[in-house]
């Protein structure tokens, strides 16, 4: 297969990712497409999180903050998955729905490759948010609002996915509402947890702060509220 054939093919994968009709393993068999999934979400991750890292870089921090945030990014998006989903597939069960836990899953991993794909598509907007503004907590917001918009841009597809198993019986869709509450629910503290992504200046490039854990809600409401009364 040739460079513009396989480029076209790559690119048919993906608008059918996003678009909730299939994807990287739409003809593929079930661990194929589950790996090619993986490589989509880590690869598109890599890429956002070295830009999220970039802001000290820009500001005249350390450039190895790019590497950490490189290696972080996907560690946030597969941590928060693998804490959401055993108990998510346990109720699953509980309610009945076993038989069609192999399509619950395939849709909600394609979902994570969806986040990471429009991650990297928002990149240049936070690379354009660093160099017009210095304030780190402001910036820690904005990457908080491009996870969030990421987020939002992955419920569609995910529901089209979702549409056939809601049909065939409408606990799913109960199940869609829990697995996003908890998602999110759980992703925000990780991040909290994983920081910085970032890197403050005058500080140390860090893997992982050295603080205690915090509560992630208290501490993002504390940095709206000062963002908006500065």
């Amino acid at each position: 297969m040739n460079i513009p054939v396989m480029t076209n093919h790559l690119a048919a994968q993906l608008r059918a990712l996003l678009r909730g009709t299939g994807g990287a393993d739409a003809a593929s068999p079930a661990g194929r497409g589950m790996v090619a999934l993986a490589i989509i979400a880590i690869g598109s991750a890599m890429m956002y999180g070295a830009i999220m890292g970039s802001y000290g870089l820009l500001n005249g921090g350390p450039a190895v903050q790019i590497l950490y945030g490189a290696i972080k990014a996907p560690i946030l998006l597969f941590v928060t998955f693998a804490l959401t989903l055993p108990s998510f597939l346990v109720v699953n069960t509980l309610l009945g729905l076993r038989d069609d836990l192999p399509t619950v899953l395939h849709a909600l991993f394609s979902a994570q490759a969806v986040v990471a794909i429009a991650l990297l598509s928002l990149s240049p907007l936070t690379l354009f948010w660093y160099v017009s503004v210095t304030d780190y907590n402001l910036a820690i917001l904005f990457n908080g609002l491009m996870f969030a918009l990421a987020s939002l841009g992955a419920q569609r597809p995910l529901r089209v996915r979702y549409a056939p198993l809601i049909r065939r019986n409408r606990r799913h869709g109960s199940m869609l509402k829990l697995w996003l509450v908890a998602y999110a629910f759980v992703g925000i503290q990780m991040g909290w947890v994983l920081r910085p992504f970032i890197g403050r200046l005058g500080m140390p490039a860090q893997f992982f702060r050295d603080e205690k854990w915090d509560n992630a809600y208290v501490i993002v409401a504390g940095m709206i509220w000062r963002a908006l009364t500065h």
